[in-house]
């Protein structure tokens, strides 16, 4: 019985997640435009509640003059405690929730479908697993039952919570099981004939998704940055 590692294990579970996905997003794309204006109007208020406290710190301290620690500290004390940083702030969780909370519990609902009701199928395993050549079995190698499924599904929760440390403990060996699979005591394994090395089209999607989500992050910075200037133009010089 050949244990699958981790890196095989992700592309198959981020195959799984865009094919569960698209039909989500579908299904919300009625909302989102909505709550992705509200979002954006919401972080533009606590952009500028923000730039207004910096603005009126910066005049305070006097044109050209250095800043003062201790006032760059009451600062953020003061404003911790501010009515309006803390009502732009709660807007902004609110849109937050408004327009992840939907689509990612639909997500979750079906993904269980998916999931518990491929893997408690003859074949052991969702497309993605199948496509990389990987079945879930017992830890003795057989029929992980109903149980264990529904299990292993409920316990991924926990893999998630601990910041994916849960997950990564299927990078090691000898036993390559997530947190996930020690708690329902199933095991991810390799499919009879399946190949040991990845596919190279395996390997080229995850490097396709790791580019994506580096770029996404840059992107997100830069603009949080821009509009951060922005604001504070506004805030010092109208």
């Amino acid at each position: 019985m050949r244990r699958a590692g981790f890196w095989r294990r992700s592309a198959a579970w981020s195959l799984d997640a865009t094919l569960v996905a698209l039909p989500v997003l579908v299904l919300c794309q009625n909302v989102l435009p909505a709550a992705f204006a509200d979002l954006a109007g919401a972080w533009s208020a606590l952009v500028d509640a923000v730039a207004q406290r910096m603005a009126a710190a910066i005049m305070a301290t006097g044109p050209g003059a250095a800043p003062d620690p201790a006032a760059l500290l009451g600062l953020a004390r003061d404003s911790m405690r501010d009515p309006a940083l803390l009502a732009a702030s709660a807007e902004l969780q609110s849109a937050l929730l408004a327009l992840v909370g939907p689509p990612l519990a639909a997500f979750v609902a079906l993904f269980f479908l998916w999931s518990t009701g491929f893997e408690r199928s003859q074949l052991r395993a969702t497309p993605g697993k199948r496509a990389l050549g990987l079945r879930v079995v017992a830890v003795g190698g057989g029929d992980p039952g109903t149980a264990a499924v529904l299990l292993r599904f409920a316990a991924g929760a926990l893999s998630w919570l601990s910041l994916n440390i849960g997950h990564m403990l299927a990078a090691i060996p000898p036993a390559y099981a997530a947190l996930h699979d020690r708690i329902s005591r199933t095991r991810v394994v390799f499919a009879t004939g399946a190949a040991e090395r990845m596919p190279r089209w395996a390997a080229a999607w995850l490097m396709l998704l790791v580019a994506t989500l580096l770029l996404a992050t840059a992107w997100a910075s830069v603009a949080m940055g821009a509009a951060m200037q922005a604001a504070l133009d506004r805030a010092l010089w109208g």
